[in-house]
């Protein structure tokens, strides 16, 4: 027997589905990216000397595309790329002296935005919201992993 939604719930869902996208496109344009300068600069910042390999790794980007991010940098003064001493064929990126003020201050106003981001929130309210994201996206991520997308797809072309 099928289960028959009231309105109401559909409407719901429809209006938590829509928040969600103007949420992510808020973040997006709230926040530094996947690999923008500012960010690399703090993950710098916060780990020290890293190998290219590991850092576009860490960022989910492509070598191609750091390895054009990190030209940018260097040409600034910001970071400076080392072979290194127990394995050339591996670049260490580190922050210059004046990479580290830069990436200070990127930190800064990354806190500084975060901040401001959840301002209209009491503490209990950003708890509340973090222990239903959570419950959401592990519910999610339980559900509608790509194996269990591409098991249902499959399932379905054989009935």
């Amino acid at each position: 027997m099928e289960k028959k939604y009231h309105i109401e719930e559909i409407n719901l869902n429809e209006i938590l589905i829509h928040n969600f996208l103007d949420i992510n496109h808020m973040m997006r344009m709230l926040y530094e990216g996947k690999a923008s300068q500012s960010r690399i600069l703090i993950v710098l910042y916060e780990y020290g000397v890293v190998s290219q390999k590991d850092l576009t790794k860490f960022l989910g980007i492509k070598s191609g595309s750091s390895s054009e991010i990190l030209s940018k940098l260097e040409k600034s003064g910001l970071i400076s790329r080392i072979k290194s001493e127990k394995d050339h064929r591996i670049m260490e990126i580190s922050l210059t002296d004046k990479g580290e003020v830069f990436a200070k201050e990127a930190l800064e106003k990354r806190q500084n935005r975060h901040n401001q981001m959840f301002k209209s929130l009491d503490n209990e309210e950003k708890a509340l919201l973090n222990s239903l994201l959570t419950k959401l996206y592990d519910d999610w991520n339980n559900r509608f992993t790509f194996s269990n997308v591409d098991k249902n797809k499959h399932n379905s072309k054989e009935k």
